[in-house]
């Protein structure tokens, strides 16, 4: 399955411009497809096969998953 290059972080930054509760934020799951996109990323950038852009886009994902986890603890505490 394809999945556009931006489609792994415009899900998280469509979630997160939506309006979130801590519900929402506990509950979040990306779609198949984006984790589909960022487990093929993070394969190819263990054996050095990911292009500048493709390392742009598992970073900027990682960060907003990053942030969305960080959250999530905070609202644990």
């Amino acid at each position: 399955m394809s999945v556009p290059i931006t489609t792994a972080y415009d899900e998280v930054i469509d979630f997160i411009a939506s309006g979130t509760t801590p519900k929402s934020i506990a509950d979040f799951q990306p779609s198949e497809a984006v984790k589909e996109r960022v487990f093929d990323l993070i394969d190819r950038e263990k054996n050095g096969e990911l292009s500048a852009d493709e390392k742009s886009e598992l970073d900027r994902y990682m960060l907003l998953e990053h942030l969305i986890r960080f959250e999530e603890l905070k609202m644990q505490n």
